[in-house]
């Protein structure tokens, strides 16, 4: 595996430059679909990317969206560009699993919020994309159906759980994708894999058709190779959805409009517990040099502390658990989703149905959520950890009053071997030490690649603004890399 870098010329990967093609009539959407999957066609089998290609009807709408053009080609921001969608995003009509047994075969009946909004702006979602089971994992070893290899080291997992997303934009597949982000879920495996990824806000981007997982904590993201893809993608995707009760009313910035932002005069806060026991050191080094950078350039950088932090990912996994505790049980072998064959009675349908339908680490947080649940335990455990996401908002918000951004590791590491840590749940859940808070205080967060390590491994560097200051990070991310060219680093192998 070595890197080799762009040529100077327009990325032929890139959603703002494929979507202006198409709209310029240079290109045609066909003819961008076509591309991305000979490219899916070429690469997938060694990577395992992606659970689902859907070509036919990804072609169909290509040629839908070449004949819109003539009619409204100024309300198609993402004209003809090829997308990618986690496979626990609904899709009318077209599988949506979550990765897992439970779910084999089940074709939704609508579509979600934001897949109506990426075909309303001329995308063409082209496959859905592999992930650790109900989002559940940090590494996309969890999924029941296949395994996902980073594109930067093949024996490498890509983090999780959107590690399909990361790694078809990582990869060159697709030039943007869909993720979901419940913990860590869309930053780590953009960090892993060297690209973009974006946690909104809670609330800005709506809900509506994404798989409940932690419903108090989820939130739907754009990954794609740079800030301005992210700019784009989240302009699409972000917006009020009545359908969705945590949906925030307000409007949308310009996010593109706003990257010209500079980094001159921004206050950047770094906490000495984001930098503590369990940071690699090249990755230490690495976002360290890129907080150099942005000071050379006129930010200004300051101490803050946050020192709830430390018990942010003990509270995170009493909240999540007891949360998919109660969102799974929907899953019962009656409704729909896998039912077990020849049950004796309804208590044996329920548990057969589940046990065989289910992974370890799903049914793992299951229990753990339901025992954090009980009569009593739930003050001791959930109620604290409630408790907790409180204090940690609040020290959030202390710091956004000195600070307009905070800067952290994605991931303790960079991106480790298949299999380490797959007998090591506890191991496993600190792998997103540093992005769990993000999602508990309901912050947005994003993922900038800053370097890489001596193996050539990508390494992340995580950008966080107080509640709804997207164009804030994304600007801050585009001005470091028109700084830089990690982003313009590529796999090869």
């Amino acid at each position: 595996m070595t890197q080799s870098a762009e040529k100077a010329t327009p990325d032929a990967h890139s959603a703002k430059a494929i979507a202006d093609a198409v709209r310029a009539r240079s290109l045609t959407a066909v003819e961008a679909v076509k591309s991305a999957l000979d490219a899916i066609a070429r690469l997938d089998d060694r990577l395992g990317a992606f659970l689902l290609v859907d070509e036919q009807g990804a072609l169909d709408r290509a040629r839908q969206v070449d004949e819109r053009l003539g009619r409204d080609k100024d309300s198609l921001p993402l004209a003809g560009v090829p997308v990618a969608v986690k496979d626990n995003i609904c899709t009318r009509n077209v599988a949506t699993t979550c990765g897992s047994k439970i779910l084999a075969g089940y074709r939704p009946p609508y579509s979600a919020h934001v897949i109506d909004r990426l075909q309303a702006c001329g995308a063409v979602v082209i496959g859905k994309t592999n992930l650790d089971e109900f989002g559940m994992g940090s590494s996309t070893e969890n999924s029941a159906v296949q395994l996902t290899r980073n594109p930067w080291g093949l024996d490498r997992v890509p983090g999780g759980s959107s590690g399909g997303s990361a790694v078809a934009v990582a990869a060159g597949m697709v030039p943007a994708a869909i993720g979901s982000d419940t913990g860590g879920s869309i930053r780590p495996p953009a960090s892993l894999t060297g690209i973009v990824g974006l946690k909104p806000t809670y609330g800005r981007v709506s809900r509506y058709g994404l798989v409940a997982y932690g419903s108090s904590l989820d939130q739907i993201g754009p990954l794609t190779r740079t800030a301005k893809d992210a700019a784009l993608m989240l302009a699409a995707l972000a917006g009020h959805d009545a359908r969705d009760s945590t949906s925030v009313n307000r409007g949308v910035p310009d996010y593109l409009a706003a990257l010209d932002r500079p980094i001159a005069g921004l206050r950047i806060g770094v906490a000495d517990e984001c930098f503590g026991e369990g940071l690699d050191g090249e990755t230490r080094a690495a976002i360290e040099r890129a907080i150099d950078l942005l000071r050379s350039q006129g930010a200004v950088v300051e101490k803050v502390e946050l020192p709830h932090l430390r018990y942010g990912i003990s509270a995170y996994y009493l909240i999540v658990t007891a949360e998919a505790s109660s969102n799974l049980a929907r899953f019962d072998g009656v409704h729909y989703g896998h039912r077990t064959p020849k049950p004796a009675d309804i208590i044996d349908l329920y548990s057969a149905s589940r046990e065989e339908g289910f992974g370890s680490e799903v049914k793992r947080r299951i229990m753990l959520g339901t025992y954090a649940l009980s009569s009593g335990y739930y003050d001791a455990y959930y109620l604290r950890a409630l408790k907790v996401r409180t204090l940690l908002r609040r020290e959030f918000e202390r710091a956004f009053e000195k600070v307009d951004l905070l800067c952290s590791p994605v991931s303790p590491t960079t991106a480790f071997p298949i299999g380490e840590k797959v007998d090591d749940p506890l191991a496993m859940y600190l792998a997103d030490v540093y992005t769990n808070p993000v999602n508990l205080a309901g912050l947005p967060g994003i993922s900038v690649p800053c370097g890489h390590d001596a193996k050539g491994l990508p390494i992340g560097m995580q950008l966080i603004g107080p509640a709804f200051s997207e164009e804030v990070l994304l600007a801050a991310a585009h001005q470091y890399q028109q700084l830089t060219d990690h982003h313009r680093k590529r796999p090869t192998w």
